[in-house]
């Protein structure tokens, strides 16, 4: 079992949890992931490492409520207890020798994004962040970012915080003015990551995009989590999920994620757990 050590809530939909587990603390690098489940009846969640403290022994996930398990998950509390919570899984993010470096998370994505810019920053890399939201209501880990980066651009779609527009916009305006990046890591949503590297590819800036496709086991065993990459099918679980943003074929990728949709959305109109709490304002 796996204790929960804290829980913050970090907007209407996103939650920090700090679990304690030792091992994975002090074994897992930027990159890696977590299987977990919350019960003996519960799915099998992969949710990429947020943060760790060794001396703690802990580890962070950032989840957004968006299905039934992350729904139970965020229900739950400090003191209660995780049935499995297995990891470090997944290569961790190689960077290679670099000097400057731009990390860009979009939405939640910003959980991973903020540890690659941690790792980065640690190593001596200049390093540049842009974080991406639909508003200001959403933004998240702002204080953090600052600890482990040398320019935040926080930018907004509606203009309500930092700079109005996409993260594909600023990029292309810290190129423009002549910032040359030896690294760009881009992790959000499919289209965000496959946009960055449409911006970055006639550089040829290195461009590194964290995948999230359909995963079942963590192991290789499944085959759920393939994508092709470079025309060639690797598995996001013991393959990535970093990989190279040049080579993914993003179409494919967003199909085989969109397998289950119709499935959850008939799933959460007839959920009685949702509807009650979409009447408390507590799912969006």
């Amino acid at each position: 079992m796996y204790k929960i050590l804290r829980r913050k809530q970090l907007n209407d939909t996103v939650v920090r949890l700090d679990v304690e587990a030792p091992f994975i603390a002090n074994k897992a690098k930027a990159g890696q992931f977590i299987i977990l489940r919350i019960d003996e009846r519960g799915e099998r969640m992969p949710l990429t490492i947020a943060d760790t403290n060794a001396e703690e022994g802990s580890v962070s996930i950032i989840f957004q409520i968006v299905g039934q398990t992350t729904m139970l998950l965020s229900q739950m509390n400090e003191g209660d207890c995780l049935l499995d919570f297995v990891g470090p899984l997944g290569a961790a993010t190689e960077f290679g020798h670099i000097k400057k470096a731009c990390v860009i998370g979009g939405g939640v994505g910003n959980a991973i994004a903020s540890q690659s810019a941690k790792a980065l920053f640690n190593m001596g890399v200049d390093v540049d962040v842009i974080a991406g939201f639909r508003s200001k209501d959403i933004v998240i880990l702002e204080d953090e970012y600052k600890e482990v980066c040398n320019r935040l651009f926080i930018t907004t779609d509606d203009g309500t915080y930092g700079e109005k527009g996409f993260v594909t916009n600023k990029l292309q305006d810290l190129i423009d003015a002549g910032n040359n990046y030896d690294l760009v890591i881009a992790i959000g949503p499919i289209p965000m990551m496959k946009f960055v590297s449409k911006v970055t590819e006639p550089y040829n800036i290195k461009t590194l995009v964290s995948l999230n496709p359909i995963m079942i086991d963590g192991t290789g065993m499944c085959g759920g989590c393939r994508v092709t990459v470079g025309g060639e099918i690797k598995f996001a679980c013991v393959d990535g999920p970093d990989f190279d943003g040049h080579q993914v074929d993003y179409d494919e990728l967003m199909k085989r994620n969109s397998t289950y949709r119709e499935f959850e959305a008939h799933d959460r109109e007839n959920c009685r757990m949702y509807k009650a709490a979409d009447e408390m304002g507590g799912a969006k």
